[in-house]
């Protein structure tokens, strides 16, 4: 089975969020395989182990995502590939990423792509099932449970709070979703042989694709942190005029009622 894994590069979830120049500050900042993609890796190895097979992690990225991927290798997967585009796109959104991914994967004899349900920077979800799109392929996002049985696939997805069961076949890209299963962390033999494992690097030449083919279809007009809370309000007096200044509080200051 052809098992590949979207991987995303993010800031570490423990990263405090600086801003530079109305840009995200990324000097000196920790990163981290996107935490939803981790669940993505950790159920191809998983499925790899059980049904045979080959796992192979893919990132649209720079350099420094090279850390990631040899990170998922360790993990257990067995090929890497980065599609390097630092000097060929300079804003993308997840239309860039998507028509990307998808046109390195289309030559694929794909069965199964697992990505992450959202990534924790941008937290849009799109990049999963535009792929599956471009490909011409079902899938299923925020999955829980996967199940198969020969192309025959049993899914189980969260649908805020409850879930439902979808029969489907392969190939088929899902997302994963938290509590779909609990990513290992790499041993030390894992990251031994993960130095040694194949990591390619691409460009967009390598895929025939020119700058204009993969231009973002969003602009980002700006970016500012979240205004800073301001201390609570402590009401005192008698009950009946805490209840009405209360009240008032809510529907002039907070304006929710």
């Amino acid at each position: 089975m052809n098992i590949y894994v979207l991987l995303k590069r993010t800031f570490d979830t423990e990263e405090k969020i600086t801003l530079a120049n109305g840009k995200i500050n990324e000097e000196g900042a920790e990163f981290i395989i996107n935490p939803y993609d981790e669940y993505a890796v950790e159920e191809a190895i998983v499925v790899r182990d059980a049904h045979g097979g080959e796992v192979t992690v893919v990132s649209v990225g720079n350099e420094e995502a090279e850390k990631q991927l040899r990170t998922a290798l360790a993990m257990g997967a067995d090929k890497a590939v980065l599609i390097n585009v630092e000097d060929d796109v300079e804003d993308g959104d997840q239309f860039t990423t998507a028509t990307i991914l998808s046109t390195y994967l289309k030559d694929k004899e794909v069965d199964l792509i697992i990505a992450g349900n959202v990534a924790i920077d941008s937290g849009s979800g799109q990049v999963g099932p535009r792929v599956a799109e471009s490909l011409n392929i079902p899938y299923v996002t925020t999955i829980t449970k996967l199940d198969i049985n020969g192309t025959n696939v049993s899914v189980v997805r969260d649908v805020e709070g409850d879930s439902e069961v979808i029969e489907t076949s392969l190939p088929l890209l899902v997302t994963a979703q938290q509590g779909l299963n609990e990513p290992r962390y790499p041993s030390l033999p894992g990251i031994m042989k993960a130095k040694k494992k194949p990591l390619e690097e691409l460009e967009l030449d390598d895929l025939d694709l020119e700058e204009d083919d993969v231009e973002a279809k969003t602009k980002t007009i700006e970016i500012f942190l979240p205004a800073a809370k301001e201390g609570g309000k402590v009401l005192e007096g008698e009950l009946n005029a805490q209840v009405s200044e209360l009240v008032s509080l809510l529907h002039n200051e907070a304006k929710v009622i």
